[in-house]
């Protein structure tokens, strides 16, 4: 009842907030982040708050709660986070039509951040909005600056309508109101970030929004992880996932007596002492956000024809541990699939890392899938970004302007069908572990210049001269 009332006069509560705000200064010094998504699966904007917060920035990140952020934000003096909750969900009635449930989803949306924006937060100087979702983050954000004085940064790492227009079809009228909308409230923003050279150029000849470039880049916890830590990382997975464990198929060491072993499915500590497994599988990792940009029936089907293969008698093609990180509304569907399967060679598992694990994984995995096709065609996919931060090759399925992240044949490999990822994946691990493949080395090697620019240089180089600290 309260957050009817709340909608229904949101109007005036705008209007009494212009009252009691316009003779108020923002705060100089503040900047408020905001993603209408959750916040701890947008690390993007968790990096830009730690930035903000180094330079000297009182921070508030706006964001829905859901999954954990990294524990260096949440610890951080300078920062507060504000977790929205998905109030939303209580509209996810199925006798409603599809169409007034998304209006009433905007509606409680927009209001609960007029709401937290102008009554619950400092006044920030300066708004830095992730878009996507635009709808209604721009309309709050600015009718919020308009209110107090402040400037919106948009951080641009897709489009709105063309997600839109995944779940509709395009030229819904739903998807031209949002590819309108979308349009006039990007020219009002004060200045414009951008995630590729293609996006930025986009933007400026189809909405003429003038928006700089910011590539992402991994921060300092992406990289290679140290034989004893990724020992632990074992360990510790293995006590909730059975894949992790010491395999009946792997060889067996006679001991002495009083020697001490820890056994994973890829190392052994003996005595203090820890080496990779002679017989240890190939770690294929991937990691999503289960949704329809990404297609993992390509990689089903690649690993289904990898593991006939194997079956046919060709030794040299070792097991394979298939992980795949992240939450996302396709889990369920993929998860029973896999698991409906009946694989010999090929393991897959599906877990949910802790932030601080996520890199530690990336930096101890032989090989990374990304099936991150853009519904724009104008972004780039960051869990790469976080896979070349630890030196982990990529084969990246390809889209509109992937070359300005993967480079065919020098960092990781373009496929474009299951067919290709799955002769990519062959040759790649061909007789792993006993003989490392000279391509993979090869790609590590070409990706220690990635390595060397990380996320705050960057930053501190192309988005701080936008703001001011005073």
């Amino acid at each position: 009842m309260e957050l009817a009332v709340l909608v229904l006069f949101s109007p005036v509560l705008i209007l009494l907030a212009r009252v009691l705000f316009w003779r108020l200064r923002p705060q100089s010094g503040t900047v408020g982040v905001v993603v209408l998504g959750d916040v701890g699966r947008s690390p993007r904007m968790q990096y830009h708050a730690l930035s903000f917060a180094d330079a000297g920035f009182r921070v508030d990140l706006i964001g829905l709660s859901g999954s954990a952020p990294l524990q260096k934000l949440t610890n951080h003096s300078q920062i507060e986070v504000v977790a929205l909750s998905d109030l939303t969900k209580w509209i996810e009635v199925k006798f409603l039509p599809k169409l007034l449930r998304y209006v009433i989803k905007t509606l409680i949306q927009l209001a609960q951040l007029l709401v937290i924006l102008l009554f619950y937060m400092r006044r920030p100087k300066q708004f830095l909005v992730q878009n996507s979702p635009a709808i209604p983050t721009l309309f709050a954000l600015h009718s919020v600056a308009f209110l107090c004085g402040s400037h919106v940064v948009v951080d641009w790492h897709n489009y709105s309508y063309t997600i839109l227009q995944m779940a509709l079809r395009p030229g819904h009228p739903l998807v031209r109101i949002a590819r309108i909308y979308e349009q006039i409230l990007g020219r009002f923003a004060r200045s414009n970030l951008c995630v590729t050279r293609a996006m930025r150029e986009d933007l400026k000849k189809n909405w003429n929004i003038e928006a700089l470039t910011v590539y992402d880049r991994p921060p300092e916890m992406f990289k290679k992880t140290p034989l004893d830590v990724k020992h632990d990382l074992f360990v510790r997975l293995s006590k909730k996932y059975q894949c992790f464990r010491s395999q009946p198929w792997q060889n067996k060491v006679a001991l002495q007596p009083g020697t001490r072993v820890e056994e994973t499915v890829f190392t052994r500590k003996e005595n203090g002492g820890i080496e990779l497994r002679s017989d240890r599988p190939f770690l294929l990792l991937s990691s999503t956000s289960w949704t329809e940009d990404e297609d993992f029936s390509i990689l089903l089907n690649a690993i289904e024809k990898y593991e006939s293969f194997a079956k046919e008698g060709q030794s040299h093609l070792p097991s394979l541990l298939c992980v795949i990180t992240g939450k996302g509304p396709q889990k369920k569907y993929y998860e029973e699939l896999m698991s409906s399967k009946e694989f010999e060679r090929v393991t897959f598992c599906l877990p949910w890392l802790e932030a601080e694990d996520y890199p530690l994984l990336l930096g101890s995995a032989d090989l990374g899938v990304c099936l991150h096709k853009s519904s724009s065609g104008f972004d780039l996919p960051m869990k790469v970004v976080d896979m070349f931060g630890c030196g982990l090759p990529v084969c990246a399925i390809d889209f509109n302007c992937l070359h300005e992240l993967v480079r065919h044949g020098v960092n990781g490999l373009v496929f474009r069908s299951a067919q290709d990822l799955s002769s990519q994946i062959q040759r790649l691990a061909r007789d792993f572990p006993a003989s490392h493949s000279s391509e993979l080395d090869a790609f590590r090697a070409n990706l220690k210049y990635f390595q060397s620019a990380r996320w705050n240089d960057n930053w501190n180089r192309t988005v701080l001269p936008l703001f001011e600290v005073k």
